[in-house]
């Protein structure tokens, strides 16, 4: 569908590129239509927007100096990491798109602070592999991880499959560089755990999808490097025995539990029939699948043990059916190409209605029970294909359309599907967007179902910071 929002699509005066293109380099401003293309969509191809010009600064000054120069011109300005976002919050309605790939330097390594410098248009696999390089860790770790940008990351506060452990990118920032609207600077990039100087101003621009500026470096964390893994594809009846599981494991291996995945049959189904070469590891099949690991820096612990009498004791007390232990890295690596190949495979089965959301753990087995009656009640055969972090409560809760429906009739129902599952998330005391963002697609739920107290406190930050609107408008609120 195109972007489109209350007002004409603003476009950038001549005068305006040309100043633009002194301050970064006139290669460096790119006008043409068919190099616009690729950032005028979000990759599902779901928004197409409008612009005049995609700017590539290359340093923070230079991100600082478009910023001024499109406030006091009046034109808006959309950042753009590696556009791998799935809310429309980087499809621009006019204006210009400011890209941060050329700002990909990693500044500093402190391996005795377990930090990391790095700049915004760094790809979160260059991170990752920098923090190998010297024996570390930096865990946040998703599909999109060989093309997304941590800039990106941090603009939507990205979650993964290690929340369990790590937390949400949030928790793995102690400090911030951010070019402001207005071109200042703010220079925050300390390696602190303790700092209680005043309001915590990194935590404005985590998860504001570029609304209040242009995030241009981080100070990161750096955990050990994990030298022993165990993981486990595990089958059970349903949820209900999946959160058994859970409950498990996080009692007797908390400190290790790095992953709990959930999926029901259907995904997996896809996600073998998707993959070339790739086998049920079970000799049956069975409702719901849970991909889980144990993980430890410690080079002398021996975790495997550890992982088989825990699923032995799940198994006696019937809260599993069955479960394979990956006795290699390949064959580690074959479980989890199961899960991470999830996402592109239902593509091929037909249209599909995406919800990212978040529950209460305690609530998880409940609301899939729920959720899952409720859609079908709706759309008789529709097809419930939810999976995702069960260990911290984050459900990718898809509905493919039935095998008789056309894509369109069932893409007609999205506000109605919308609104049954988003209704029971609430009553949970869940959360319509879990690690996606809100960008254009969730702006409606964002006023239907947040405070209207916390609504108005967002607006104020957004005056206060960028009084005309400019930064990525439409967006969020």
């Amino acid at each position: 569908m195109t972007l489109t929002l209350q007002d004409a699509p603003v476009v950038a005066p001549e005068s305006v590129l040309d100043q633009l293109r002194a301050a970064v380099g006139a290669r460096n401003v790119v006008t043409g239509a068919s190099e616009l293309a690729p950032r005028l969509v979000e990759d599902r191809g779901l928004f197409r927007g409008t612009a005049s010009a995609e700017i590539r600064p290359g340093t923070t000054e230079e991100v600082a100096a478009c910023l001024r120069i499109c406030t006091s011109a009046g034109v808006p300005v959309v950042p753009q990491g590696g556009n791998t976002g799935l809310v429309g919050g980087g499809v621009p309605y006019g204006g210009v798109i400011l890209t941060t790939g050329r700002l990909n330097q990693v500044r500093d390594i402190d391996p005795i602070n377990a930090t990391m410098t790095v700049e915004a248009g760094c790809i979160l696999a260059q991170v990752q592999a920098e923090a190998d390089r010297i024996g570390k860790l930096f865990p946040l770790s998703l599909a999109s991880e060989g093309s997304c940008q941590i800039g990106g990351n941090l603009a939507t506060n990205a979650g993964g499959t290690a929340v369990l452990r790590y937390g949400n990118t949030r928790d793995l920032v102690l400090g911030l560089e951010v070019a402001l609207p207005d071109g200042q600077i703010l220079r925050d990039l300390n390696g602190l755990r303790k700092n209680n100087t005043g309001y915590d101003l990194k935590n404005l621009f985590i998860g504001a999808e570029g609304t209040l500026g242009v995030i241009t470096a981080a100070v990161i964390k750096l955990f050990p490097k994990t030298v022993s893994r165990a993981t486990a594809l595990v089958a059970c009846g349903g949820p209900h025995h999946a959160l058994a599981l859970y409950d498990r494991l996080r009692t007797r291996h908390g400190d290790i539990l790095s992953t709990f995945e959930y999926l029901e049959r259907l995904g997996l189904e896809m996600s073998l029939a998707h993959s070339p070469g790739t086998s049920d590891p079970m000799a049956q099949a069975y409702p719901a699948y849970a991909l889980v690991e144990l993980a430890t820096s410690d080079s002398e612990a021996d975790i495997g043990p550890r992982l088989e009498a825990v699923l032995a004791d799940a198994l006696e007390a019937e809260e599993i059916l069955d479960a394979v232990i990956g006795a290699s890295e390949s064959q580690r690596d074959a479980l989890w190409a199961m899960r991470e190949n999830m996402s592109e495979a239902q593509k091929s089965y037909g249209a599909s209605i995406k919800h990212d959301v978040a529950v209460p753990v305690a609530q998880v087995a409940d609301f899939l029970t729920e959720a899952v009656a409720a859609v079908r009640a709706h759309v008789p055969n529709l097809r419930p294909c939810p999976f995702g972090h069960f260990g911290d409560g984050n459900i990718h809760f898809n509905l493919t359309r039935p095998v008789d429906m056309s894509d369109a009739d069932f893409l007609g129902e999205y506000d109605a599907l919308n609104r049954i599952v988003h209704d029971i998330v609430v009553k949970m005391g869940g959360s319509f967007s879990a690690e996606h963002g809100v960008g254009l697609a969730k702006r409606g739920e964002l006023r239907r179902y947040r405070d209207p107290v916390a609504l108005q406190l967002m607006q104020q930050i957004k005056d206060a910071l960028d009084p005309h609107g400019l930064m990525n408008p439409g967006k969020v609120l």
